[in-house]
């Protein structure tokens, strides 16, 4: 069984009285989990609150509190790609993320993620995502390795603040050599859970695509989302007419099977741009993986 190092974080959120368990708030928060795991976790004392202490069954449930678990899974599957640290200083850490490999601990992965693997690779306990791209996706992720600049760096995420640049090929072919959309909607969580979709209402998600070339039945694209919502580009670009060559989820949902890897997405995080928050210097970041073009 694998059993992760590190404690995962779920935050509680605000509910109207009566207030859940905790128990019936995990089961719902984790679907996949059954109720006898949980119990089974809290008897053992492997769920934590904010201070550190151990949660019983009749722990009170307490709106925006923290719960800290460990991840466990009977069987972890093996990514056979190596990620690669960029760059590296006393703020912040920078890798190249390969496909098929997750950037933190979920489903059935645990240690078989980009972060744990820094973790040991580095030796730096404190590693941080400042943000997150699909498991699927490879490309740059940008880490925080100090704690007290840590929220500098995050800002620039949370504001918009950091320019970032996609590339992706699509088997469908366009009418046009190139050509550029600025794609505006909504994205929600669907069904299931892991799959997003586009919903009536205010604006939470912006991208900008341009198609570079056509080249033998597949066509490049370049993409800048202005936004970060899960799944952004590939529903956007889906919603264009233009799947992502090997997108398992979008336009239509494929049947649950093992990773093929001989058959990536095709979707890379190319490159990261930003304004030190810290020297005022202008910094990029660009990845070395190329698409199947």
């Amino acid at each position: 069984m694998g059993i992760s190092k590190h404690p995962s974080i779920v935050t509680m959120p605000k509910a109207e009285k009566p207030y859940p368990s905790i128990l019936a708030f995990l089961c719902r928060r984790f679907p996949a989990i059954p109720l006898d795991v949980w119990e089974k976790r809290i008897s053992e004392g492997k769920v934590l609150d904010e201070k550190g202490q151990q949660i019983t069954l009749g722990t009170e449930y307490a709106p925006l509190g923290r719960i800290f678990y460990f991840r466990e899974v009977l069987t972890e599957p093996f990514i056979p790609f190596a990620e690669k640290i960029l760059y590296i200083d006393d703020e912040i850490l920078v890798a190249c993320k390969p496909h098929f490999l997750p950037v933190t601990p979920g489903g059935r992965y645990v240690d078989e993620c980009l972060l744990n693997r820094l973790r040991v690779s580095t030796g730096i306990e404190d590693l941080a995502p400042l943000h997150r791209i699909d498991r699927e996706t490879a490309g740059i992720v940008l880490f925080s390795v100090n704690k007290k600049s840590r929220g500098l760096y995050g800002t620039l995420f949370m504001n918009g603040q950091v320019d970032k640049t996609y590339q992706a090929l699509s088997a469908c072919q366009p009418f046009q050599e190139t050509a550029s959309w600025d794609v505006e909607n909504r994205i929600e969580r669907g069904e299931p859970w892991f799959r997003m979709k586009e919903a009536p209402g205010r604006t939470n998600a912006r991208s900008t695509i341009n198609l570079m070339e056509v080249k033998g039945g597949r066509a490049r694209f370049t993409l800048h989302p202005r936004t970060g919502k899960t799944h952004q580009l590939r529903i956007h670009m889906s919603g264009l007419g233009f799947g992502i060559l090997n997108d398992r989820y979008y336009p239509e949902l494929q049947a649950e099977s093992e990773d093929n890897f001989d058959t990536p997405l095709q979707l890379v995080a190319q490159m990261l741009r930003f304004k030190d928050p810290l020297t005022g210097r202008s910094r990029e970041f660009a990845s070395e993986r190329a698409l199947l073009w």
